[in-house]
């Protein structure tokens, strides 16, 4: 071979080399990027394929799927009250993708799960198409049903968890979307995915107010507080009297922290100042406990972390890096604390717990489309964020409240309710519309099934603890009532 002909013949294979490391390349070591890729349409067209697996409450779906038409997309996702059940179920639509538990176990419902490679082979043996497993919820039907028709017409969100376990028993946001009106990818899907893109402007249908919105939570922040003198010993006696003058000057200024209503507050014991919701007494346990004190115990009840459920949640504050009078507001939940309605459902549930708090969770299995479990999820403490002694002290605190205080609107015969009012004025001025909230639990001889959180935005609320008993209050006790009587 003459040397031309040589290089010509070296060229070729150096070109045929090259051409197998790429392809080898593409095949096992770029496939599971393009497989992934959201430009890449044979992904979608192979999840909507054949029907999707059902989340399930109750022993029931609430989820399904149908046919489509003039597509090559073969199913699409349909949704059993909509609108009640979107901040757990999320949306599936051929157009816009996935969000919610039908984001995070999207594999598990279209079935292609690893952990359900033994199940497809078999199903291919037996000549069964590839099917969907299913997301079995902890949720309680009753319960969300209360939340939801509690809530009605008006902003806000509710969540409840089952304090021994950490499971959430109900995730109720409003305004809320059907997720049905855009499964599909036909010209009415997108109009109907725009048109609630255009009222996210507005009223948020699309936003999880229980999970990702955080929300000054006012008074009802002062169970952490109460947690806090407690935990680090400020005081022991909650009926002795606490070094509470009135007025309170904010360290280092000459501001006045002033109470609501006139109400006396001036040594209140903590019963008394929780009962009738005293600023000057917790503002000034955050002021004599200090900055790193409160931040130590505002996270052990869950602050500034997401909490995955499995679902993400947005992370409630409390200022790190906050000077002395800033210290004081925000332990009245003022300043920049902020949380989301879960998080205010866990600081009650560890007190219901006798001061455990387990990690909240949502998903109780996943279970293959014969119905055998491939994961199960086991309760799991979270934190400690006070002793049981000290629990129960808040407790009382919390049931005196009910009886005889702000929270009266939560009294179920018969039941033992714990729970804490609220409103937080926020915006310039605090001229924006308040929150309502109200923070509570259930209690039985056999110990606490429910704790829940309610906050309600409302531009009609006026004075802070009158408010949450009053918007907020109603709420928590239907839905305590649903657990309790199901």
């Amino acid at each position: 071979m003459n040397k031309p002909l040589r290089r010509v013949a070296v060229f070729c294979g150096l070109l045929v080399l090259a051409l197998l490391i790429r392809v080898n390349y593409v095949q096992f070591v770029d496939a599971g990027a393009l497989a992934n890729d959201a430009h890449n349409r044979r992904v979608t067209i192979n999840q909507y394929a054949t029907p999707r697996g059902d989340i399930i409450v109750d022993g029931k779906a609430i989820t399904g799927h149908t046919t489509t038409t003039g597509s090559d997309f073969k199913y699409k996702a349909t949704f059993t009250n909509g609108p009640m059940w979107a901040p757990v179920t999320g949306y599936a639509s051929q157009a816009f993708g996935s969000n919610m538990l039908e984001g995070v176990d999207n594999k598990i419902l279209t079935g292609d799960d690893d952990r359900l490679f033994f199940n497809r082979t078999i199903d291919i043996v037996t000549g069964k198409g590839k099917q969907g497993g299913d997301v079995v919820t902890t949720l309680n039907a009753k319960a969300q049903q209360a939340a939801f028709d509690g809530l009605g017409n008006k902003k806000g969100a509710v969540a409840a968890i089952d304090p021994k376990t950490g499971a959430i028993l109900a995730l109720a946001s409003t305004p809320s979307y059907d997720p049905s009106s855009f499964a599909g990818n036909s010209t009415t899907d997108s109009k109907n995915w725009v048109s609630l893109q255009k009222a996210n402007n507005t009223n948020d249908p699309m936003l999880n107010r229980a999970l990702r919105q955080t929300y000054p939570p006012g008074s009802s922040f002062k169970i952490v507080t109460a947690a806090a003198a407690l935990e680090n010993g400020l005081y022991t006696d909650i009926d002795a009297k606490t070094n509470s003058p009135v007025p309170f000057i904010l360290p280092n200024t000459t501001t006045e922290l002033k109470n609501e209503g006139g109400i006396n507050c001036q040594n209140a014991s903590l019963r008394e100042a929780l009962r009738v919701s005293c600023n000057t007494v917790f503002g000034k346990i955050g002021s004599d406990l200090g900055r790193d004190k409160m931040v130590a115990e505002a996270e052990k009840f869950g602050f500034n972390k997401e909490q995955y459920i499995p679902v993400r949640t947005a992370a409630s504050n409390f200022s790190t890096t906050m000077d002395k009078p800033q210290t004081a507001l925000s332990s009245i939940g003022q300043f920049e604390t902020a949380a989301t309605p879960l998080q205010m459902a866990m600081i009650a549930s560890a007190v219901a717990n006798d001061g455990k708090l387990m990690k909240p969770y949502m998903v109780s299995e996943l279970r293959a489309s014969n119905n055998s479990v491939i994961a199960q999820t086991n309760p799991e403490q979270l934190s400690q964020p006070l002793s049981a002694a000290n629990a129960q002290k808040l407790q009382q605190m919390m049931e005196t409240v009910v009886q005889t205080g702000t929270g009266k609107n939560a009294q179920i015969n018969g039941v033992t309710v714990g729970g804490k009012t609220g409103t937080a004025q926020h915006g310039i001025n605090n001229d924006a519309s308040p929150y309502a909230w109200f923070i509570s639990y259930a209690k039985t001889s056999s110990g606490s099934p429910v704790a829940v959180a309610v906050v309600v935005e409302d531009a009609s609320a006026n004075r802070g603890d009158i408010t949450g008993g009053g918007f907020a209050a109603p709420i928590a006790k239907k839905v305590m009532e649903a657990v309790l009587n199901k």
